[in-house]
């Protein structure tokens, strides 16, 4: 692949503000690790009240960085983000913490948890949920970029910010279920507890009020998060702002896949790791080759491979990339397959009313189609939720973030108020 197609297709299909990168820049540098040893933290709500099973409990907390307000405005005005009216300065944790795998069984997981410095007290919490990763060490955990940059923005407008890698990313163990409604929505609200624990550790009180965001890839999760905390919950949801959410992988995505309205190596990236992280959880083959015309591919997503490396083993297209009779599957799904879409594709369908959402999109994105957030829009009407969609203009995918974040900061604000 020539440089030039593999700097653009690297700009895209990380689907993040900033690509992780595997070396923190100065400001974010991590400085120590934080005084609240694991046999000293108790698992628990922002609210005290006690997991049973000890999820969200924390594992471990490590002080990455402890920034000025006059850091946090260079960190954020260098990486393009909005800067808050009177920055605050900030702590910043990677925290490990206790939550379920996709079977049920006890796993951990790992996420970034923000402070802001000077508020303290009744702290309402943005959960911010990040776009595709396919490389554990690109979490925002180990790694900066988006998953850290987010939750300082938040936390340097006196809110906690939080961002989880999710299962099988950062430190976790195991494979990272991609595009899973439900292992999505379970890592998140675990990160809110342990975010509550880790609080009370360092002197701060959570209120309960939560806020969710996402990208992309996070768009989905913040939309699973906040359903699942809408229908059992101690929490207080308060408003929903998801950006370029792939809501209809069955009716948005994969038709526009199939007739050439998406850039063709980036559909490609996102339906092989698709595939891979469906099979494991649906049983979509019994041996790669039958999806794969290169077996090898399946190899690419297992956490380890880097970037390049995934780049490198994948061809051009789609249609390069699955054999014609799974190529046939995808067009006309069913059984397994199938299954798989309709499962994850209901996280705007069947929604409780009362929390005002607002979803962002951009018209020309050729990655994530707009008729995702227009196909969420008429489902959260149809639940009786007030929503709207902010067209953000005719630009592409990683511009998109960029046009919505500031709307979504001084909205968020506003609802809080002072």
């Amino acid at each position: 692949m020539k440089t030039s197609m593999k700097t653009r297709l690297l700009a895209l299909a990380c689907a993040g503000l900033v690509l992780a990168t595997a070396t923190a820049p100065a400001a974010l540098a991590a400085t120590g690790t934080s005084s609240a040893t694991p046999s000293a933290l108790s698992s628990g709500t922002s609210s005290g009240t006690v997991i049973a099973d000890g999820r969200g409990s924390v594992v471990s907390a490590e002080l990455l960085a402890r920034l000025s307000a006059a850091q946090v405005k260079a960190t954020l005005t260098e990486r393009g983000y909005p800067v808050p009216p009177r920055p605050q300065g900030a702590d910043l944790y990677a925290v490990v913490y206790r939550t379920v795998a996709v079977d049920g069984t006890p796993t951990t997981a790992s996420g970034v948890v923000a402070l802001p410095a000077r508020s303290r007290r009744g702290l309402w919490t943005v959960s911010y949920e990040h776009g595709t990763l396919a490389t554990k060490a690109y979490a925002g955990s180990v790694s900066d970029g988006d998953g850290r940059a987010v939750p300082l923005m938040f936390a340097a407008a006196g809110f906690a910010g939080i961002a989880p890698d999710y299962l099988g990313l950062g430190t976790g163990p195991g494979f990272h279920p991609y595009m899973d409604a439900a292992t999505e929505a379970s890592a998140s609200a675990d990160l809110l507890r342990a975010a509550g624990e880790l609080a009370r550790r360092q002197g701060r009180t959570l209120s309960g009020d939560v806020l969710v965001t996402g990208f992309s890839q996070g768009g989905h999760a913040a939309m699973a998060l906040s359903k699942a905390l809408r229908e059992d919950s101690g929490y207080r949801l308060r408003g929903v702002a998801p950006i370029a959410g792939p809501y209809h992988v069955r009716r948005a995505e994969m038709p526009a896949l199939l007739q050439g309205r998406l850039d063709p190596h980036v559909a490609t990236y996102y339906l092989a790791y698709w595939t891979v992280s469906m099979n494991r959880l649906h049983h979509l083959y019994d041996s790669p080759s039958e999806a794969f015309r290169d077996p090898g591919v399946e190899r690419l997503f297992d956490g380890q491979h880097g970037f390049d490396e995934i780049v490198a083993g994948l061809p051009a297209s789609h249609r390069d990339l699955l054999t014609d009779a799974y190529l046939k599957r995808v067009a006309q799904p069913s059984g397994s397959l199938l299954k798989a879409m309709v499962d994850n594709d209901a996280t705007c369908a069947g929604w409780r009313p009362g929390v005002p959402v607002r979803l962002y999109a951009g018209r020309g994105d050729r990655e994530v189609v707009i008729a995702n957030s227009r196909l969420c829009l008429k489902e959260l009407k149809a639940s009786g939720v007030k929503a709207t969609l902010t067209d953000v203009g005719n630009v592409d995918h990683m511009t998109s973030p960029l046009r919505a974040m500031p709307r979504i900061l001084d909205w968020f604000t506003g609802l809080r108020g002072a």
